[in-house]
């Protein structure tokens, strides 16, 4: 069984927490609670919404907490992980484990108010697939996009260091999420288009071009509309970037961004009504190809972010290690940068090992950047002694084994 962290921190008389963080233009986490949440059984942190640094050995369950932080945005977290997988399980005295169901609930303050929000897995789907609850002060929500309406969150974690060299699906998700954070009706787009794709795949499947033409005109008719709105944020989030992302941070380079392979380039060209009807036409003249080759060849789920260096111009790709490092930083500070100009709210920054391999000069760059921002960060490494240019400016916590304890 793992320990019962609870974790209090007394505030100085004044303004409460979250009337500390509205005051400073602040988007907070101010509460965080996890009940049988990967390796804790229940933990509590009473955070005064400054950053937070998680220090501890591999496997301790650093990235556990960042996980249940990102799960208050809408998505499938920071692992991608089923539902079902991140339920904390063990055995029980006869051996069995036991069935339990996780929850993430939290405090979150803004320039807009405190807001409770809560989150974890239906113990009674309706159907056969796992489902998530999500409420907002204390009422049910039908859709996970309103959490998008009170916290943006983004995220770097190490398996994103290959981002630049993996296929274009994962980099289309990071792309994703910027846009979740300025748009949370995004989700809803993606998900849409996403589900009448897989429907016309499966009519395709089963029945070829002989399958019933009402029915995918009509699936062809939701993919043009949801395709060439999802297009159209996409292309709307990488030009409005370009103007934060273009100069870099500090140490960390500036990059030019494109989007390719998929049907935004259209919308150079013609307006979003007739780019809705070419995709409508393509996806109709693509019947027989899609149903031989058991894929669709056309629409927004074929897009790739293009990221090229902005000093050296070269592919992101053929860049360094440590510059393909450094060039992922500078994408999620433009997007703090912008949120912040555009929102007057920066989102929550989950930073999971991303100063382990920085120096020393860059790790004070960022920790500079990201208080300049006034966003909260949850940083974590195994190396307290990384984050001594943070002593000041944030919340240190030692975590181990499902424990957690302040350090001061």
């Amino acid at each position: 069984m793992t320990g019962i962290a609870a974790i209090s921190r007394d505030v100085d008389a004044g303004l409460s927490p979250a009337e500390d963080v509205a005051a400073r233009g602040r988007t907070a986490v101010t509460r965080l609670t996890l009940t049988d949440f990967r390796n804790y059984a229940y933990a509590r942190l009473e955070l005064e919404g400054r950053s937070v640094v998680l220090a501890g050995a591999n496997g301790a369950g650093k990235t556990n907490i960042l996980e249940a932080v990102s799960f208050l945005a809408p998505g499938r977290g920071l692992r991608r992980a089923k539902l079902a997988d991140v339920t904390r399980t063990d055995a029980g005295t006869d051996g069995v484990s036991e069935s339990r169901t996780w929850a993430v609930a939290a405090e979150i303050s803004s320039p807009d108010g405190p807001v409770n929000l809560g989150t974890g897995l239906d113990p009674e789907p309706t159907g056969v697939r796992e489902r998530r609850v999500v409420r907002v002060d204390g009422e049910t929500e039908k859709s996970q996009a309103v959490l998008a309406e009170h916290i943006a969150v983004v995220w770097l974690t190490p398996q994103m260091d290959g981002l630049f060299i993996d296929g274009p699906g994962a980099r289309r998700r990071f792309l994703d999420r910027l846009v979740y954070a300025a748009d949370p009706a995004h989700a809803g787009r993606v998900s849409a288009y996403e589900q009448a794709m897989r429907e016309r795949a499966r009519l395709l499947s089963d029945r070829g071009v002989g399958a019933d033409a009402t029915w995918l005109d009509a699936l062809e008719a939701t993919m043009a509309e949801k395709g060439m709105a999802v297009a159209w944020a996409r292309r709307d989030m990488v030009g409005r970037l370009a103007a934060f992302i273009e100069a870099g941070a500090g140490p960390f380079p500036g990059c030019e961004l494109a989007l390719v392979g998929g049907p935004e380039a259209w919308l150079d060209d013609m307006p979003s009504l007739a780019a809705e009807d070419h995709l409508r036409a393509q996806l109709a003249a693509d019947r027989r190809r899609d149903a031989d080759d058991g894929r669709t060849w056309s629409g927004p789920h074929r897009t790739d972010l293009d990221v090229r260096h902005g000093v050296k111009k070269r592919e992101a790709a053929m860049c360094s290690t440590g510059e393909q490092k450094a060039l992922l930083i500078a994408l999620v500070l433009a997007h703090a940068r912008m949120q912040a100009v555009e929102r007057d709210a920066c989102p929550v920054l989950l930073l999971d090992e991303v100063v382990a391999h920085l120096d020393q000069d860059r790790r004070r760059a960022l920790f500079d950047l990201i208080e300049g921002l006034k966003a909260q960060a949850w940083l974590t490494g195994t190396d307290e002694e990384l984050f001594s240019g943070m002593r000041n400016r944030a919340e240190f916590f030692q975590v181990a084994d499902g424990a957690i304890s302040a350090t001061g």
